[in-house]
C-alpha cells in the first residue's frame, strides 16, 4: 500500500514538470512570431481614410478609396472610413473632428485626400503630434514650399505628377478632334487645377500641331464648376456645362471633376448620332461608364504609396516628407505600378496612341520638360522664358492659365 501510494505523486510530479516546461517554451515561441512581425513593417491595426466624396464616386474618392483597400490587402490592416466630408455633404462636421474619432477607433495613420481639407488636417496634425498623417496634394511638408510648416513633423504629403496624366489628355483629345475645339470641364480654381489644366492645353497644342495643324487654330476652352462635383445651388451643374461646350461646337471635352459627368453626358450625345468623344479623369475604370466614346484616362495609382507609408509606421520609420511621385514611362506608355497612369479607351485610334507615346517618350519622364518656354500667362506676363523649363516650384505654384487658353485663371 505504501510503495502505490508512492508511485502516483511521482507521475502526478513527472507531469506537472512537462507542463511546466511546456509552458515557460510556450512565450518564448511567442515572442519570436511577435519580433518577427513588428520587424516587418507590415503590421499596423488600423488606419483612417478621409475622403472629400463617395467612396463609389469613380473618381478621384474611390481612387483612394481603392488606395486604403491596398493596404488592407496588403498587410491586413483595418480601415476606417469617412466619405462626403466637405462643406455642402457634412456642413457640421470638420476634419479635425473626423480624425479625432479615427484616433478614438484606434487608428494609428490618417490620410486626408483633399486641397479643401487643408485647416482640417493642419489643426488635427498639431492636436495629435504623435499620429502620423498624410494630407493627400498639400504641400505642408515641402521644406522649399511656401506653405512649409516646420512644426509639424508628423504631416507628410503625398501627390502624384498627374502633369504627365493631364498631358497625354490633351494630346489624346486633340489628336482626335475635328474640329480643334477641345472642352476642358474644370472643378475649383486653384495652383494645382491651373497646372493640370495648362498640361493638358500643352499637351494638345503640341498633339495638334503633330497632325501638321498650326496651333493658333486650337480652340481650348475652360469652364470651372466650382468644386470637385456638384453641389445643386453651389455649383454649375457639370451636365449643362458639357451640353454647352458640344452645343457650341465642342467635339471632345476633358473632364477634371471628380464624377463621370462628361462621360455620361457624352455617351448620351454620341448615341443620338453626334461625333462627340471624351476623356475622363482620376479613376482608372471611368472609361466603363461610356466605353465607345471614351478615349482614355488620366488616372492615380495610391495604393502602392500608402502601403509604404503604412508599413513605415508600422516599423516606427515614417517621416514627414514632401513626396511628389513622377510617373514611370517606359517608352512612352505608363506603367502598371505607376503612381500616375494612361489608360487607353476603346475610341483611342492606333494613330493616336502612337501619336500619346512620341510626344510623352521626349517628356523623359521629367515633369519640367512639359513647360518649355517660351510659355506666356494669359495676361501676356512671361512664365517661362525661350529654351528654358520652369522650376518644380513654379509648376507647383502656377498663378495662371496659359495664354492661348480661354477661360478664368481666377485671384491668386
Amino acid at each position: 500500500m505504501y510503495m502505490k501510494s508512492f508511485n502516483v505523486p511521482k507521475k502526478l510530479l513527472l507531469f506537472i514538470s512537462s507542463l511546466l516546461l511546456f509552458i515557460m517554451i510556450l512565450p518564448a515561441c511567442n515572442s519570436d512570431d511577435t519580433s518577427s512581425s513588428s520587424n516587418s513593417g507590415e503590421f499596423i491595426g488600423k488606419f483612417g481614410m478621409i475622403l472629400v466624396g463617395p467612396r463609389d464616386d469613380k473618381g478621384w474618392s474611390q481612387a483612394h478609396f481603392e488606395g486604403g483597400q491596398h493596404i488592407v490587402d496588403s498587410i491586413g490592416a483595418e480601415m476606417i472610413v469617412a466619405d462626403l466630408i466637405n462643406p455642402a455633404d457634412s456642413p457640421n462636421t470638420t476634419v479635425e473632428q473626423v480624425a479625432s474619432d479615427m484616433i478614438a477607433q484606434g487608428a494609428e495613420l490618417i490620410f486626408a485626400t483633399s486641397d479643401d481639407m487643408k485647416d482640417g488636417i493642419l489643426a488635427a496634425a498639431k492636436d495629435n503630434p504623435d499620429v502620423p498623417m498624410i494630407w493627400s496634394s498639400g504641400d505642408s511638408a515641402w521644406a522649399e514650399g511656401k506653405a512649409h510648416k516646420s512644426d509639424l513633423g508628423n504631416l507628410g504629403n503625398i501627390m502624384g505628377q498627374m502633369e504627365f496624366g493631364k498631358y497625354m489628355a490633351g494630346c489624346a483629345a486633340a489628336s482626335e478632334s475635328k474640329s480643334g475645339n477641345i472642352g476642358f470641364l474644370g472643378p475649383l480654381i486653384n495652383d494645382e487645377t491651373r497646372r493640370l489644366a495648362n498640361a493638358a492645353y500643352v499637351g494638345a497644342k503640341d498633339c495638334w500641331a503633330d497632325k501638321g495643324n498650326d496651333p493658333a487654330n486650337l480652340n481650348f476652352e475652360v469652364t470651372w464648376i466650382g468644386f470637385w462635383f456638384h453641389i445643386p445651388g453651389v455649383t454649375l451643374d457639370p451636365t449643362t456645362v458639357v451640353n454647352d461646350f458640344y452645343d457650341s461646337g465642342v467635339d471632345v471635352v476633358i473632364s477634371h471633376i471628380d464624377t463621370p459627368e462628361a462621360l455620361i453626358v457624352t455617351d448620351q450625345r454620341a448615341s443620338s448620332g453626334e461625333d462627340v468623344l471624351v476623356v475622363g479623369y482620376d479613376y482608372e475604370n471611368s472609361c466603363d461608364q461610356a466605353p465607345s466614346v471614351c478615349l482614355g484616362v488620366p488616372y492615380f495609382n495610391w495604393g502602392p504609396s500608402y502601403t509604404n507609408v503604412a508599413k513605415s509606421v508600422g516599423n516606427d520609420s515614417f517621416k514627414a516628407t514632401f513626396d511628389w511621385v513622377e510617373p514611370e514611362i517606359k517608352n512612352g506608355k505608363t506603367d502598371e505600378d505607376s503612381m500616375i497612369g494612361f489608360k487607353y479607351g476603346e475610341a483611342l485610334s492606333n494613330e493616336s496612341k502612337k501619336r500619346i507615346e512620341s510626344t510623352a517618350k521626349e517628356l523623359s519622364g521629367d515633369v519640367r520638360n512639359i513647360f518649355t518656354g517660351p510659355l506666356n500667362y494669359q495676361d501676356g506676363s512671361e512664365y517661362v522664358s525661350n529654351g528654358k523649363t520652369a522650376s518644380l516650384s513654379e509648376i507647383w505654384y502656377t498663378t495662371q492659365l496659359l495664354e492661348g487658353m480661354v477661360g478664368d485663371s481666377g485671384s491668386n
